[in-house]
């Protein structure tokens, strides 16, 4: 019998998976997102690997424990890969409850850029000062690089894989994907206006300025000054909303 909570966590991540494939953020059966059970063990779902993303639902996922072994049967396997970076990140972080991995053009594009990502646009002033950067190891089959992911990740919510992908983490399964989603933008704007010519980057004030407002809006504010605390759940119960007209297998 499956707890409570661990169906609303497997029908989130579920969604998770399908908003991934709407959204074109997929790459065949490849990449991984994952989400930390309750309790002390460090159980987390990952997808079966194998199966597309617009195929995974809650009751296929898998539960796996830190040492990659389904805790439950299966007919699936698991991703090796899936397996060394997520395992190492939910034993490292008590607040990454959500790890979302992607290898899309424009993601794959930046982390391979020196630069980086930069303050281009509104969307990525989210991550102004907020992205760590690991050097690519080749693919992620050795244990001995999980010390070096979780070092070079320390306690940011991005991580460039360079020369590799996207990463991005949270407290659910909803600030994990919501990340993504506007990491994915401001990679992809960036992209198409270094391809334009010389770029205009806001003052670095004007930018820290914008990251708080995006990461505290619970913070003091100034006279005259508003907030929107609300928007990653409207965003989040939007895009479920979404899910339940065009793709409401997930739940099952």
């Amino acid at each position: 019998m499956i707890h409570p909570s661990e169906q609303v966590l497997r029908e989130e991540l579920a969604a998770c998976y399908r908003l991934i494939a709407h959204f074109r953020m997929t790459d065949l059966i490849f990449t991984h997102i994952s989400v930390r059970l309750p309790g002390p063990e460090h159980h987390f779902l990952i997808n079966p690997y194998g199966l597309m993303f617009d195929e995974i639902s809650a009751s296929n996922l898998v539960k796996i424990g830190l040492d990659g072994r389904a805790v439950e049967d299966s007919p699936y396997p698991v991703n090796p890969a899936g397996f060394v970076i997520h395992s190492a990140l939910h034993a490292a972080r008590e607040d990454a409850q959500c790890v979302l991995h992607t290898h899309t053009r424009a993601g794959c594009a930046v982390a391979a850029l020196a630069c980086g990502l930069l303050p281009v646009n509104q969307m990525s002033m989210e991550f102004y000062g907020r992205v760590a950067y690991h050097d690519y190891e080749g693919i992620a089959l050795d244990l001995a690089e999980q010390a070096r992911l979780v070092a070079d990740m320390g306690d940011k919510h991005v991580l460039m894989l360079r020369n590799h992908g996207l990463l991005t983490v949270g407290s659910s399964v909803a600030q994990a994907f919501l990340r993504m989603y506007y990491l994915e933008k401001a990679c992809d704007i960036q992209l198409a206006a270094q391809a334009c010519g010389d770029l205009v980057l806001p003052l670095a004030a004007v930018c820290e300025h914008t990251e708080r407002q995006f990461n505290q809006p619970q913070r003091p504010l100034a006279e005259g000054e508003l907030s929107d605390p609300d928007a990653l759940d409207l965003a989040w119960k939007a895009l479920l909303r979404l899910l339940d007209r065009v793709a409401p297998g997930y739940r099952d």
